[in-house]
């Protein structure tokens, strides 16, 4: 019997590893990887990525102007660096994060987004090994939409809780939605202070109700479940587009030589009774119904605010190295 692991890709879901420690992620053969700043924070503490810090400190003492500008020279090197490294190991792709600070500046969020693709062809990797990724607010999405038509670069919208935001970031041509299941079941049982069996998991909802959407009305984006709790959410989504998952998860998985039966069927959604929305085209409406979904809105806010202050951590410590440097 194969493993657990090996059942899920057979599905047809494509496997992505979440994780900054790429020390770690070539034993389970994923096809990409993906990072945000948190993963990088936990990476980064680790003896074995020193040089990659010292390396990254460098950089910035001769890239920036002062201080602040070389913080933020090192942090955007340092990202770079540990995406090129998993670049090494999987086949495919990386996600690399923009600053959680910009996700209400479609502006800054494309500069840094071409900033981050300049540091990836300096070490001559194409910007098609790279997805950019921006929290899935108004702004991301449009940074989204600009980043795809006019330059060609494929993005990652992450911080993902509702199908309202799924279907802007479908319409304006994102490569890749990151819907957050865990994240979603955690919300809900904290509210109603109750379990949830993996067929009734909000979260694990919430991405068949988009991957339906998505199928239903021939959208290409790919759907990427993320954030899981626990292997149930992960198998009960077999058959998902990609799903991108832990260490300590997939290695359940690939210890694990339980049934892996796919649960999500592409062609099963033309039947499904959906109702075709828009908002790419009008931002009253989008926010107006994303504010109707109080999960979306609490978890999107807290996702960002966790992501913007693992960065302040992440450039405290590079800060303190450069200017020791």
């Amino acid at each position: 019997m194969s493993s657990s692991l090996d059942q899920l890709k057979s599905t047809g879901t494509t496997v992505v590893c979440d994780s900054g420690d790429f020390a770690t992620i070539g034993k389970y053969k994923p096809q990409d990887a993906t990072t945000n700043p948190s993963l990088i924070l936990a990476a980064s503490k680790k003896e074995e990525y020193a040089k990659l810090i010292d390396d990254a400190c460098a950089y910035g003492k001769q890239h920036g102007k002062d201080l602040d500008q070389q913080v933020d020279a090192a942090l955007d090197n340092l990202l770079v660096q540990f995406g090129s490294e998993i670049l090494k190991i999987v086949p495919g792709r990386v996600s690399t994060e923009v600053d959680a600070r910009f996700s209400f500046d479609e502006k800054a969020s494309v500069e840094k987004a071409l900033h981050i693709i300049d540091l990836y062809k300096e070490r001559g990797i194409d910007k098609s090994r790279v997805l950019i990724k921006l929290a899935s607010t108004w702004e991301g999405i449009k940074a989204a939409q600009t980043l795809q038509s006019k330059h060609g670069i494929n993005c990652n919208l992450t911080l993902m809780f509702s199908l309202v935001q799924a279907i802007g970031a479908a319409e304006a041509g994102a490569f890749l939605i990151s819907p957050f299941v865990g994240r979603i079941l955690d919300w809900y049982k904290a509210q109603t202070k109750k379990d949830y069996a993996k067929e009734e998991d909000p979260g694990v909802k919430s991405v068949q109700q988009i991957f339906n959407y998505y199928k239903k009305y021939g959208y290409k984006t790919i759907v990427m479940g993320a954030s899981f709790r626990n292997i149930g959410e992960i198998t009960e989504l077999a058959g998902c587009d990609y799903l991108t998952i832990a260490p300590n998860l997939l290695e359940q998985l690939y210890n694990s030589q339980d049934s892996v039966p796919q649960k999500l069927k592409g062609d099963d959604a033309g039947s499904l009774d959906i109702k075709k929305e828009s908002y790419i085209d009008d931002e009253a409406r989008f926010r107006f119904y994303f504010n109707e979904d109080t999960m979306a809105v609490h978890k999107l806010s807290e996702g960002i605010s966790k992501f913007a202050a693992d960065a302040v951590t992440l450039k405290g410590i590079l800060r303190e190295k450069v200017e020791k440097a």
